[in-house]
């Protein structure tokens, strides 16, 4: 298994720089491979593009709050980030909870978010959910400039997939 940071500093790297141009709007993310999650928001990153979180945004698409710059996430009133412990399958095709990938993910995340998790008892198999006051008051909220972005500046993302092309 590649090391986390491993992949972190090689998806950041690939990506070449660009003006900003657009708005990523995540309104429906269920998550999953970490690897297509440091992909997508480290391009996003790189070009400059902002992030409305206006949905659920779970597992590893939490991870743009620590690869995109927090100037330029915000959160509607209908966003919810979910968030629990990494795991892998074993050879036998079960899950198993991966210690190193958890740590990895914590690293990821800003202060504020890690002080969060610690508070509700730390990553865990089953999600823990981040919304309302206290995600307020850790992502900003968007104000009527961000939700009022022009429509062909925005792209609608609800798994990072399409982010990505595919």
């Amino acid at each position: 298994m590649i090391h986390f940071t491993l992949l972190l500093c090689t998806a950041v790297l690939a990506c070449g720089v660009k003006s900003a141009s657009a708005t990523m709007r995540i309104i429906d993310d269920q998550g999953g491979q970490v690897g297509k999650y440091l992909q997508a928001f480290a391009k996003v990153r790189s070009t400059g593009e902002r992030v409305i979180v206006d949905g659920d945004c779970l597992s590893a698409c939490t991870m743009v709050l620590g690869m995109v710059p927090r100037n330029r996430v915000c959160a509607t009133q209908n966003a919810v980030l979910g968030f629990h412990a990494a795991w892998m399958y074993d050879e036998s095709g079960n899950r198993v909870a991966s210690p190193s990938g958890t740590r990895g993910l914590l690293k990821n995340y800003p202060p504020a978010v890690r002080a969060w998790i610690a508070r509700n008892g730390g990553l865990k198999p089953d999600m823990m959910y981040l919304r309302g006051g206290a995600l307020a008051a850790i992502i900003p909220p968007c104000n009527s400039a961000s939700r009022s972005t022009a429509a062909s500046n925005i792209r609608r993302v609800g798994a990072i997939r399409h982010a990505l092309g595919e």
